[in-house]
């Protein structure tokens, strides 16, 4: 006889300039409902659009930002976001940036988690937070309810950036470690599935075919092309005002700085082996051999 899973529970709330985690309190789950995690910058766009395509069989004039909220953000707040989820009458597919801990779990929602290195992170989130405009920072910051201190501009120097998001353990965004940690250690459950951002770009296909397989959507073999088409980073970028949100308002250069390059490797330019070093000894530190080798590389065990 196989035991029962040991399903995750909701121990605390995380509130800062960004998170609102309250919110999981109040949703009303469905059966059929997919939640999209990743710590942020790794690639949580990109599997919105995936799923987006898999559900709507290619269609390239999905909003796909608009269908697929990001929950625990607190803008906009949950009095208006959980009426506008309540609404939506097709399979939803929501976001969230929560550790498992800070998330109600439902044991029959499917959960895709996507892992990326933390140095790519870091590089994208870097380009995400400094061409950030006005319009954002007063979002973040002046809309009531907010718990802890403002977001404030980054350092002018991506290095020091760096650095004070490995000292302070994911600063000024939130925790690093334990999120990849708290989804890792649930990979096993069947509704939980961990994707790897490098896995998805050396071979999207295979990657999206494995989502679908776990969501249990059928493919239209017809709209196949299609769904890859408007799945590549290249269609994204052109199109990024679909999927970025508010269409880009929150960057000046708009939507298309938030999709960004979608490359790995950018911190090998800038991070010396002895800095290079110092990060893996700490994944290794925090999360386990295991869990750091899938981080960095990805591989069989997403």
């Amino acid at each position: 006889m196989t035991d029962a899973p040991n399903w995750p529970v909701k121990r605390r709330e995380l509130h800062n300039h960004h998170f609102n985690s309250t919110i999981w309190n109040d949703f009303k789950f469905r059966d059929d409902d997919i939640i999209i995690a990743t710590y942020a910058k790794a690639g949580t766009t990109w599997m919105q659009q995936i799923i987006a395509q898999l559900l709507f069989e290619g269609d390239p004039d999905l909003e796909v930002a608009e269908m697929s909220p990001w929950m625990d953000l607190r803008v906009p707040p949950k009095e208006v976001k959980l009426p506008l989820v309540e609404a939506q009458t097709h399979r939803r597919f929501l976001k969230t940036h929560l550790p498992v801990d800070a998330l109600r779990f439902s044991p029959l929602a499917k959960y895709i988690y996507i892992g990326r290195d933390g140095r790519d992170v870091v590089w994208s989130m870097y380009n995400h937070h400094v061409n950030a405009n006005q319009t954002w920072y007063d979002a973040l910051n002046e809309t009531p309810g907010r718990v802890g201190p403002p977001i404030e501009p980054p350092p002018g120097d991506i290095r020091q950036y760096w650095q004070e998001w490995l000292d302070r353990d994911g600063h000024p965004f939130w925790p690093f470690w334990e999120n990849v940690r708290s989804w890792w250690q649930i990979r096993n459950l069947p509704n939980v599935l961990l994707v790897h951002f490098t896995n998805l770009k050396q071979n999207m296909p295979a990657e999206i075919r494995r989502v679908a397989a776990f969501l249990d959507i059928a493919i239209n073999e017809s709209r196949w092309p299609s769904i890859l088409e408007y799945c590549s980073f290249e269609w994204m970028k052109e199109n990024a005002s679909k999927s970025v949100p508010l269409g880009g308002a929150f960057w000046d250069a708009g939507a298309q700085v938030f999709i960004n390059k979608g490359v790995n490797g950018r911190w090998t330019e800038t991070l010396t082996n002895e800095e290079s070093r110092d990060y893996e000894q700490l994944a290794d530190a925090e999360l386990g051999t295991e869990c750091a080798r899938w981080l960095a590389f990805g591989g069989p065990d997403d």
